[in-house]
């Protein structure tokens, strides 16, 4: 597995799905109107976009790989975004999941 590829296409897969999903959230939740949701529509596509990116061609694999990258993603984003902070379990919730995609995508077979 090629990490130097795969591990930018993780982050901006993450930074596109979360942040559409994000945009989304605005739109309606926030009511910031159409255009928001419109916005995250867009970038929730070029996020499936993205995904078809990785080394690997197996999408099952992928698409497991990348809920433990969009799980630690979130709370950061979280953090980032809207001045989250995680508690010491979902920090061990995050470094599970990030321990599970390195078993998932990386392990030899």
């Amino acid at each position: 597995m090629d990490l130097a590829r795969s591990i930018p296409l993780f982050v901006a897969a993450a930074v596109l799905e979360i942040g559409g999903a994000w945009l989304v959230w605005q739109g309606i939740r926030d009511h910031r109107g159409w255009l928001w949701i419109g916005a995250g529509v867009v970038a929730l596509g070029l996020y499936g976009v993205v995904a078809t990116l990785q080394p690997d061609a197996q999408f099952g694999r992928i698409l497991a790989a990348y809920g433990g990258v969009f799980v630690a993603g979130s709370l950061m984003w979280g953090m980032v975004v809207d001045g989250f902070r995680p508690d010491r379990f979902d920090v061990i919730g995050a470094l599970i999941c990030l321990i599970g995609v390195g078993v998932i995508m990386y392990a030899p077979r």
